[in-house]
């Protein structure tokens, strides 16, 4: 049995790929490791995915370490870090620790979703630090696009790792607290260890705007509009929401509040005093009676969402708000990788119907949650981390950061992989070992992994169509009337035009006929010999190879 006390590292979403966030620390020898889970997201199918409603992570090691597990920190409440909680905590059941703001928003989303239990939360605030098993964890005040986001000063078995979740450099949030960078100085000067770091806009040159330049802007669009404004960002951006409102303030407008994910964040960042000093906000019944130049309308669905409020509003489906020729809208968000078409598409729909959109293509209505270079090296001047791990980012985000790191005179670094173990301490950053790390999906109401969903299926559907063939056998092999043939999603004929369905038959009727009258007893070998045949007629004659299926039934 090793004796050896280790620390590891193990990422089972978020690296390598952007969402799905959820690391592990361990510390103990190889055979009795105590664990710390942090971060628990989600991350949002694309077309690879047709159907699937979301994307999560494989738990399987977690399940199977779950006795020697001491508990769940979520940085922050964006759902790439939180979002799975509310489908696979049950098969948990551990403690979670973060802050009141993600603790309301994670009540409400259960509620939200019709759960019939609770998950416990214990609160710790920006600034506080709490002891979980062998992990002395500390919640560092950081700045993002969310309130409360929080880096993790872990230390255990003598070393301090700092984990940085989503953060930027901001000294003027708009809402909630500035990062703490003398803070963030004091660790360096206790000495950090490991520094485990985000990657998102390492590929950037130069420091993010701040929250405060973005509320300028959008004050001077809001005044100057002469009818109607609509402005969609995330429900989770409390300071852009706020930034929204005082330039609504501004230009004497009152704020209506469209769908409900917005509502709810307002509700909550109401409560904890996130809006203070602003007018209350009107809801969406109140906005046919407003002026048409009184009024501002923050609307959900900047992601092209088909059930949010904007993608309703395009399409003149939404009961109570509509936009006409002249009127404003302004996307204050960035398009997340894969949402592109849906977000285009709407704003087609947009212009089409007169309006104006401004995006931030054209003006300065949006800035990233992320450090660029000049923010990652203020924090590194502060920090000065012995060995780096960079983290949450596609390949270009992880090796950009990790040249960025070497430039700052860090020797060790090293870009990993969902999946790898990395070993922090003793020694040198190394993977020694791997751990099951791929996806589950939600389909409907289901969730399984995606080869048990059939969504592997749909996706050859989308592409070669669909060939159903059926036929009858007799106990002596004979074959019994017509064969079926039924097509989907295919062409009506082939490029000869003899009808496809022909084609398909006279190929299937051939296979079987070629089989020995005795041997057409096997109802297996004769419906692989059908669905082989079916399907090289119609790659043959369209060029494409579809899913196929054959019914053979014995009589």
């Amino acid at each position: 049995m090793s004796s050896t006390q280790e620390l590891v590292f193990l990422p089972l979403g978020g690296v390598g790929e952007i969402g799905m966030n959820l690391g592990l620390y361990g510390y103990g020898p190889e055979d009795d490791r105590r664990w710390l889970i942090v971060d628990f997201g989600i991350s949002f199918a694309g077309p690879e995915l047709p159907g699937v409603d979301l994307v999560l992570p494989d738990i399987r090691f977690l399940e199977e370490e779950r006795s020697r597990i001491d508990g769940i920190v979520i940085t922050h409440a964006h759902e790439d870090h939180y979002g799975a909680l509310t489908y696979l905590w049950k098969r948990l059941e551990l403690p979670v620790f973060a802050t009141e703001f993600t603790a309301r928003l994670l009540e409400a989303k259960l509620a939200g979703d019709g759960a019939d239990y609770e998950i416990p939360v214990t609160v710790v605030n920006q600034g506080d630090r709490f002891q979980t098993g062998p992990f002395d964890v500390e919640m560092v005040t950081m700045t993002h696009s969310i309130p409360e986001p929080c880096a993790l000063a872990i230390r255990v078995g003598g070393q301090l790792v700092l984990h940085s979740g989503d953060w930027k450099i901001d000294l003027t949030p708009g809402v909630g607290k500035a990062i703490d960078l003398q803070r963030l100085r004091e660790l360096g000067d206790e000495g950090v260890d490991v520094f485990v770091c985000d990657s998102t806009n390492a590929v950037r040159d130069g420091v993010s705007p701040s929250e405060a330049d973005v509320k300028e802007e959008l004050t001077k669009l809001i005044q100057a509009a002469p009818h109607r404004v609509a402005v969609t960002t995330f429900a989770s951006n409390v300071a852009r929401m706020r930034a929204v409102a005082e330039a609504a303030m501004a230009a004497e407008r009152e704020i209506v509040v469209i769908g409900r994910s917005m509502q709810r964040t307002v509700e909550i960042a109401r409560d904890l005093g996130y809006l203070d000093g602003l007018a209350p906000f009107r809801d969406e019944e109140t906005y046919g009676s407003l002026p048409r130049d009184k009024v501002v309308a923050l609307c959900t669905g900047s992601q092209g969402e088909a059930r949010a409020a904007m993608a309703r509003i395009a399409g003149d489906q939404h009961r109570q708000v509509a936009l006409s020729a002249g009127d404003t809208v302004i996307f204050s968000s960035r398009t997340i990788p894969g949402n592109e078409k849906a977000v285009s598409g709407i704003i087609n729909q947009l212009i089409e119907q007169g309006l104006r959109v401004i995006t931030d293509r054209d003006a300065l209505v949006h800035v990233s949650g992320h450090p660029r270079r000049g923010e990652l090296d203020q924090v590194y001047n502060l920090v000065r981390p012995k060995k780096v791990l960079p983290v949450h980012g596609e390949p270009l985000h992880l090796k950009c950061h990790e040249s960025f790191a070497r430039g700052k005179g860090v020797k060790d670094v090293k870009i990993i992989r969902d999946g790898d173990m990395v070993r922090l301490h003793p020694g040198g950053l190394k993977v020694i070992d791997e751990a099951p790390a791929g996806i589950i999906v939600r389909d409907g109401h289901l969730m399984a992994p995606p080869e048990e969903t059939g969504v592997q299926e749909r996706r050859k559907l989308s592409y070669g169509g669909c060939v159903t063939v059926s036929l009858i056998v007799d106990g002596r092999g004979e074959l019994l009337g017509d064969i079926d043939v039924v097509l989907f999603g295919m062409p009506d004929e082939t490029e000869n035009g003899t009808p496809f369905e022909d084609a398909v038959r006279d190929a299937v009727y051939g296979a079987v006929i070629s089989i020995p009258k005795s041997r057409r007893r096997d109802v297996e070998l004769v419906r692989e010999a059908a669905r082989r045949a079916g399907r090289y007629a119609v790659v043959e004659h369209w060029g494409k190879k579809p899913l196929c299926k054959a019914l053979v039934q014995r009589v």
